[in-house]
């Protein structure tokens, strides 16, 4: 389905909605806002287009081929559900990109929101606002054939081995509280840095989000392998998008993230993009 059939379903949708609460109020109510209305009206970056910020480089299955701007990966199409949401076309959505740390850091932001598999902490909402959550995954732990981690099948079975991760990220935070390596967690400016560590043997192996998990596994690494979930981290994260601090926004994108969950349209999405990434096992 192309982004313009996904949004034009969308906005179909919601006029469908609009139309409904219409029948069933009081005559004296005003007749709600058209979506170009509504988009206009947002206090966006820039009037009556959407900003919205990712990864550089942004992996499957969140992003297909590093190109957001084409609606397909997972978290491509939710973003293009949310601006049909919010009444906007696709023409205009904006992309830009930012590291995964900068786009949490305190200070003014160029885009409206951001999503690169955002974990909501509380830490975190001191300096950025978050969405409603778009999904929830699990920290899983990954090497490659011929790493001293290669055969590891428990949490005693890390601790004396380099584990990394992508700074700023839940998954540093879980290798230092989960698996408590002996010689502390490593930390890399991104993913991609992260996955080239791994590759070139810097450590043994790296925790990342269960469908990145998969994705670096069976497509980017050679010989990768996955270990399992950590315990305790096997609940989930939830993922939200990631607005300026007190960003007028915020409330509007959460109700737009809480329609597309109401609505099913969450679920149709993972179930499209992210249907192949099956559980892993917890390591214990």
């Amino acid at each position: 389905m192309s982004k313009l059939t996904r949004a034009i379903t969308a906005l179909a949708a919601s006029a469908a909605v609009v139309l409904s609460l219409s029948a069933c109020a009081p005559q004296e109510t005003t007749e709600a806002a058209t979506p170009t209305e509504t988009a206009t009206a947002l206090p966006t970056l820039t009037e009556g287009k959407l900003t919205i910020g990712t990864g550089l480089p942004a992996y499957e299955p969140w992003v297909v081929g590093d190109a957001p701007e084409s609606g397909e990966g997972f978290e491509a199409a939710v973003a293009y559900a949310i601006a049909a949401e919010l009444g906007f076309a696709p023409e205009d959505v904006v992309w830009v990109r930012t590291t995964f740390d900068e786009a949490i850091q305190p200070g003014p932001k160029n885009f409206d929101f951001n999503l690169q598999q955002y974990s909501i902490t509380e830490e975190r909402k001191a300096a950025v606002d978050f969405s409603s959550p778009y999904y929830y995954t699990a920290q899983t732990v990954i090497t490659v054939a011929g790493s001293a981690a290669e055969n590891a099948k428990s949490l005693a079975d890390l601790q004396g081995l380099l584990i990394g991760a992508a700074t700023g990220t839940t998954s540093l935070k879980a290798i230092e509280e989960i698996i408590k390596p002996t010689q502390g967690a490593r930390a890399f400016n991104t993913n991609d840095d992260a996955k080239a560590a791994l590759a070139n043997g810097q450590v043994d192996a790296i925790v990342v989000d269960l469908p990145t998990a998969f994705y670096l596994t069976a497509v980017e690494l050679e010989g990768g392998k996955i270990l399992g979930q950590l315990e305790g981290a096997e609940a989930g994260d939830s993922f939200g998008l990631v607005l300026d601090k007190n960003s007028p926004l915020t409330a509007a994108v959460s109700a737009a993230v809480d329609r597309l969950r109401e609505n099913g349209t969450l679920a149709e999405l993972e179930a499209k993009w992210l249907a192949g990434y099956a559980n892993a096992p917890v390591l214990k």
